[in-house]
C-alpha cells in the first residue's frame, strides 16, 4: 500500500487522510474500517488496516471539481469499493455496490435504487443526472424523495416531526409530515439495529432480564414511507418537498464493504 499516493489523491479533493494499523476493533478477517474524524485542523478520513489480511488499498478515480474519489481495498479475488466525498458540509464515506463501478459517476449510479437509475436514464438530461434535484428525485444525504403526484391524503392526518432513520447509531433525517404504510414490525435497540421480530424481542427479555433496559423503540421495517413539507439534518441543507413524495434509501447496506464503514450521519 502506497501511503504517499493515497495521501496525494485525497489531496486532490482538498481531504486529509490517516491510515494506521488497527488493533483489536476490527473484526474477524476484516481488511479494514473507514470513518470521518476530527482533530484540531478539522476533519479527516480516518482509515485504520489490518496487515495480516495481506491486502492493498488504492484510489481507481478522482473527480477534484466535485471533491469526489473513488478508493478500492483489494484482497485476493474479491474487492471492495467506496465513494468518499463532500457534500453539502461535511465529508463522507460511502460503501459502493460493486458491480460495473469503475468510477466516481458509476459510483453514484450504482448507489441509486433500481427504478431510480432507470427512470433517470429515460427521463432525465446528462447535465442534470447527478444534481440532487432534478425530474426524478429530491436527494438530501442517503435518501432519495420520489415525486408522488396520486397522493391526496390530508397531512391532518400524517406524522408530525416524525424521524427518518436507517438505523441504531445514525442521525435521524427530520420530517415535517409523513405516512406509514404496511411493513413489519420490529424492536430497534444499538445491539440490534436492523430490528428483531416482537417474538424475538420476547424471547430476548425473558432468557435476560436485563434486556428490558435496553435502548429499545417500536419501529416498521420495510414499510412504504411518504413525507412532504420540509426535512431537515444537521449536516445538509434543508429541503421543501411540494406534495407527497415517496421516500427511497440509497443501495448502501448491499454493498460487500457496507460492515467497514462506520461513519454514519
Amino acid at each position: 500500500m502506497d501511503i504517499q499516493s493515497l495521501q496525494k489523491h485525497f489531496g486532490r479533493i482538498g481531504a486529509r487522510v490517516k491510515i494506521a494499523e488497527a488493533g483489536v476493533s476490527l473484526g474477524r478477517r476484516q481488511l479494514m474500517s473507514i470513518d470521518i474524524g476530527a482533530d484540531a485542523k478539522g476533519e479527516y478520513f480516518d482509515i485504520k488496516w489490518n496487515p495480516l489480511e495481506n491486502g492493498d488499498l488504492f484510489v481507481v478515480n478522482v473527480e477534484p471539481k466535485i471533491k469526489h474519489l473513488l478508493l478500492m481495498a483489494r484482497r485476493w479475488a474479491s474487492a471492495e469499493r467506496f465513494l468518499c466525498g463532500h457534500d453539502e458540509r461535511h465529508w463522507f464515506v460511502c460503501a459502493v455496490p460493486n458491480d460495473g463501478v469503475v468510477n466516481v459517476k458509476t459510483a453514484f449510479d450504482a448507489l441509486r435504487p433500481g427504478w431510480i437509475r432507470r427512470e433517470v436514464g429515460l427521463r432525465v438530461k446528462p447535465k442534470n443526472r447527478y444534481r440532487r434535484r432534478n425530474e426524478v428525485f429530491v436527494r438530501q444525504g442517503e435518501w432519495f424523495f420520489i415525486p408522488a403526484p396520486w397522493m391526496r391524503e390530508d397531512t391532518k392526518l400524517a406524522l408530525k416531526n416524525e424521524p427518518l432513520s436507517r438505523g441504531a447509531g445514525s442521525k435521524p433525517h427530520m420530517c415535517e409530515y409523513m405516512l406509514r404504510f404496511t411493513g413489519e414490525a420490529v424492536w430497534v435497540c444499538s445491539k440490534f439495529p436492523r430490528g428483531v421480530s416482537p417474538e424475538k424481542y420476547a424471547r430476548i427479555v425473558r432468557s435476560n432480564p436485563d434486556a428490558r433496559n435496553w435502548d429499545w423503540a417500536p419501529m416498521r421495517r420495510n414499510s412504504s414511507v411518504f413525507v412532504t413539507g420540509r426535512v431537515w439534518h444537521p449536516d445538509h441543507k434543508t429541503i421543501t418537498l411540494d406534495g407527497w413524495h415517496q421516500v427511497m434509501m440509497n443501495t448502501e447496506a448491499q454493498a460487500p464493504g457496507s460492515q467497514s464503514v462506520t461513519f454514519l450521519d
